[in-house]
C-alpha cells in the first residue's frame, strides 16, 4: 500500500464540500416540493450548519497536522461547539422551520463523506 500524497487531502476535502452543497441544494428543493417552505428552509438552516462544521473541523485538523498548530486551537473547538448549540436552541426555540427537516440537514456532511467514500472505492478498483 503506498502513502497518500499531499494534494490528496485537499483534493477530497475539497469533493466533500462540493458534494455537501450538491446535496444540500437537491435536499432544499426535495423538501420544498414535499414539505412547502418552512421544511426546506429547516433543511437548508440544517445544511448550512453542517457545512461550516465540516469545514471548521477541517481547519482543526489542518491545524493538528501543521509543524507548530496555532496556539488558540483548542480555543476554537469549544468556540466551535458553543456556536453549534447556540444555534441549535435558536432553531428550536425560536423559528417556525421543520425541525425534523433541520434534523436531516445536519446530516449533510457525513452523507457527503459516505459519497465521498463510495466513490474511492469505485475509483480504486481501476
Amino acid at each position: 500500500m503506498t502513502a497518500p500524497d499531499d494534494g490528496m487531502y485537499e483534493r477530497v476535502t475539497r469533493r466533500i464540500a462540493r458534494i455537501t452543497m450538491l446535496l444540500g441544494a437537491a435536499g432544499t428543493a426535495t423538501a420544498f416540493t414535499t414539505g412547502g417552505w418552512k421544511a426546506a428552509a429547516g433543511f437548508a438552516l440544517g445544511g448550512t450548519a453542517s457545512w461550516f462544521s465540516f469545514r471548521w473541523l477541517k481547519q482543526v485538523v489542518s491545524g493538528l497536522g501543521a509543524d507548530r498548530p496555532a496556539p488558540n486551537l483548542a480555543l476554537k473547538g469549544i468556540v466551535r461547539y458553543l456556536l453549534i448549540g447556540a444555534g441549535a436552541y435558536v432553531i428550536v426555540k425560536y423559528t417556525v422551520v421543520n425541525l425534523l427537516a433541520a434534523l436531516i440537514g445536519l446530516l449533510l456532511s457525513t452523507a457527503a463523506v459516505l459519497v465521498e467514500i463510495l466513490i474511492e472505492l469505485i475509483y480504486a478498483r481501476e
